[in-house]
């Protein structure tokens, strides 16, 4: 059967935006442009209101840090061997809320 990669997501054609994105290093938001919402998972519809008029949105990369640490050792794959990583508690400014 294989050795399963669990670092690898499979987009489909709606998240494969918020994939692309994420490998180049930004981090797309949705926006409901009916409530002025954002959101974080990715959906198709606001969580918020139910509208279908959403659009992605970059994150401005400004935020609230809460806390943080710096992980050394993590043995659930594929963590294991990408350590050291900092894992962080935040508010992003553009929400989500």
């Amino acid at each position: 059967m294989g050795d399963a990669r669990y670092d690898i997501p499979e987009p489909d054609a709606f998240t494969r935006t918020y994939w692309d994105a994420a490998a180049q290093g930004r981090l797309l938001l949705r926006r409901c442009a009916d409530c002025g919402r954002a959101h974080h998972y990715p959906r198709e519809f606001c969580p918020h209101c139910w509208s279908e008029h959403v659009t992605w949105e970059p994150a401005s990369g400004h935020a609230t840090l809460y806390t943080w640490s710096v992980v050394h050792r993590n043995d659930l794959p594929p963590f294991g061997q990408r350590v050291p990583y900092v894992a962080a508690v935040v508010d992003l400014a553009e929400g989500p809320g």
